[in-house]
């Protein structure tokens, strides 16, 4: 059976989860406490992180590699287009979130208000939680800079780029630190990701001694 190691709040987690979704690929999903670092899991991964995608026999590590190989063994529908210049924007924004937009915004809320209480750290330190709280405003100035110019992020088609940003984006919505008020333009597109059929999986995600935010599930909030 086809099986992905994963953790409900992780955006990593859930950019493969969108994609598989998308593409109509069942996989079971396994919740993997990885920090706990089991020889069972750092065999599948010696990178001790997830996700980790078991896919017909073949078991795979990194998001953005596997989402890139699911798209190119199952092509339709497509997320990563054929031009080149086209591909390297995808990649480009797809580095973007979970580079720059992880290390400015999700590491520093979800790590403080989300994993210190599941891995029983302590208490979330408010300066970092201000400091990510505050990022995320540029953030989505500039996704609404993108999208004034286009209909998705990367170009005028949903790619790889859009399901990489609303990963990291859904995450933060589930504890409600997104100012959706902030732009029109990113809530709307947000609006439309969160309708599509792929979504739905992660929208009916409860973590324990943790409900989201009343507008979670929402699809018109």
């Amino acid at each position: 059976m086809n099986r992905l190691y994963h953790v409900a709040l992780s955006p990593f987690c859930r950019k493969v989860r969108l994609v598989l979704a998308e593409k109509k690929i069942e996989v079971e999903l396994v919740e993997e406490r990885y920090w706990e670092a089991s020889p069972e899991f750092l065999r599948r991964n010696p990178a001790g992180k997830v996700p980790v995608l078991r896919l017909d026999g073949r078991i795979m590590a990194e998001s953005q590699a596997i989402c890139e190989y699911v798209d190119e063994t199952v092509p339709t529908p497509p997320l990563l287009p054929r031009d080149p210049q086209a591909r390297y924007e995808v990649r480009r924004l797809c580095a973007w979130f979970d580079d720059k937009f992880n290390a400015d915004v999700t590491t520093k809320v979800m790590g403080e208000r989300v994993w210190k209480k599941i891995r029983k750290e302590g208490y979330p330190d408010s300066k970092t939680v201000k400091s990510g709280l505050s990022a995320i405003k540029r953030h989505l100035d500039y996704m609404g800079e993108l999208l004034d110019q286009r209909r998705w992020l990367a170009g005028d088609v949903l790619t790889l780029a859009d399901f990489s940003a609303a990963a990291h984006l859904s995450c933060l919505d589930y504890i409600s630190d997104v100012d959706w008020d902030r732009s029109v333009t990113v809530k709307d597109w947000y609006a439309k990701i969160k309708s599509r059929p792929a979504f739905r999986s992660l929208l009916a995600d409860h973590v324990p001694g943790m409900p989201p935010s009343p507008q979670y599930a929402e699809l018109d909030f």
